[in-house]
């Protein structure tokens, strides 16, 4: 029976975004249909263990649910209109092969599912939360734990997020061409999001948590194959693909950060780097000028093709920088941006440029700014001012592990060499 039940499991994690896309479609109502899609899950459990699995498990659930939802809108005289395209929908198939239901086009559906849960009508903590659960197929416990909040707090946002969908009569479509570059942008800005909690958790002890950035991963190869011309989602695929090959080489044994400079190389997953290169040259052929997504990416590629850190091509990392600050300027590229300056010119002048930006707000309390100060100040040999700076970083930095490392640092940069 486990076995079972393990093996529903995994076919839910794999079936119910499309189910529910499907199912969107017909009822155009993204909340009823995640309802039928349960409810054909549970009929599932029912009988699945009991009867064997059907040769073809999403055509069962799709029928299941469709049957389902012809059941409850029958109970519901106010939805005449939906019963009846349900049941015309129904209509169309043979009665006596369930198994061999083949909804199309499932790729519309899933996309059009992708961009409704992605609406910009949401606030963005409720698009990561919808996306992960109606796309990425994750259970409600299972994304609480991933953001650390009570599983009935984020049961409660998602329930608002599908409310507000349907309050607004939100269309369960792709949005139009003269929309979509927008659109596109808060999907992917979704899906990185959940990679970068991820990549560098921003609370709680644990510094990676890599279950979080496989999901954002496979819901970037999901929107890879669905939107195989828009260069930015390669581009978003291979920034993660290539960020993730250092999963293994970014903690010590006892968990503790290890910086992109002391990381044994040799650990990248090649295969990951790989992928990560073909998806990038993927972007490049499609001929359009780049966009964040792939700059941001093109850097990684020039850190994956370093033996070394002595090796890395910082001139280049520099170059791509200042693209990225034109097409996207922020506060974080110009920080970073400082430290390939610090590669290519030394700590004088990125410690010009950290001065440049150091007055925005939004960097102030940013441990980051302070980090890469405080290595400034330490390589100009002004220890003092570093100790003082990394410890400062220390008291804003989000998670345990890095608060840790940057309080070490600070201790190391206080201590007068012999």
């Amino acid at each position: 029976m486990p076995d079972v039940r393990r093996t529903i499991d995994a076919i839910w994690r794999m079936s119910s975004p499309q189910l529910i896309a499907t199912l969107a479609r017909t009822v155009r109502d993204v909340g009823l249909a995640e309802e039928l899609a349960q409810d054909a899950f549970v009929a599932a459990l029912e009988q699945w263990p009991r009867d064997g699995i059907p040769d073809n498990p999403a055509a069962w659930l799709t029928t299941t649910a469709k049957n389902k939802a012809v059941d409850l809108i029958r109970r519901e005289h106010t939805r005449d209109a939906k019963y009846t395209a349900v049941a015309a929908d129904l209509a169309t198939r043979p009665p006596d092969a369930p198994d061999a239901v083949v909804d199309d086009p499932i790729g519309d559906d899933l996309l059009s599912l992708v961009f409704v849960a992605c609406h910009p009508v949401l606030p963005r903590e409720a698009r990561v939360a919808l996306t992960l659960r109606m796309v990425g197929g994750l259970s409600t416990d299972e994304i609480a734990r991933a953001f650390l909040v009570p599983s009935a707090t984020l049961g409660q946002r998602i329930s608002r997020a599908k409310r507000t969908l349907t309050e607004a009569q939100v269309p369960f479509e792709v949005p139009q061409p003269d929309e979509l570059p927008a659109r596109l942008g808060a999907v992917l800005e979704v899906v990185y999001l959940v990679f970068n909690e991820g990549y560098t958790a921003t609370s709680g002890e644990d510094w990676v948590r890599r279950d979080l950035a496989e999901d954002a991963m496979r819901l970037g190869r999901v929107l890879a194959g669905l939107l195989p011309a828009e260069p930015e989602v390669h581009g978003l695929v291979s920034l993660m693909e290539l960020q993730a090959s250092r999963f293994a080489t970014r903690q010590g044994p006892d968990g503790a950060p290890i910086l992109l400079e002391d990381q044994d190389r040799r650990r990248w997953d090649r295969l990951l780097i790989t992928r990560g290169l073909a998806a990038l040259d993927r972007a490049a052929q499609l001929r359009r000028p780049l966009g964040p997504y792939c700059l941001q990416a093109a850097i990684a590629a020039q850190h994956a093709r370093a033996a070394t850190w002595e090796d890395t091509d910082w001139d280049a990392i520099r170059a791509l920088y200042d693209g990225l600050a034109q097409v996207a300027p922020s506060p974080v590229v110009a920080l970073n941006r400082a430290v390939a300056v610090l590669m290519t010119d030394g700590p004088q002048a990125a410690l010009d440029e950290l001065d440049a930006v150091g007055a925005d707000p939004r960097l102030a309390r940013h441990h980051l700014y302070g980090a890469v100060r405080g290595d400034v100040l330490l390589r100009l040999g002004r220890r003092d001012e570093a100790a003082s700076t990394l410890e400062q970083a220390a008291a804003h930095a989000p998670s345990t592990r890095e608060r840790r490392l940057l309080l070490e640092r600070a201790a190391a940069a206080g201590e007068r060499p012999a």
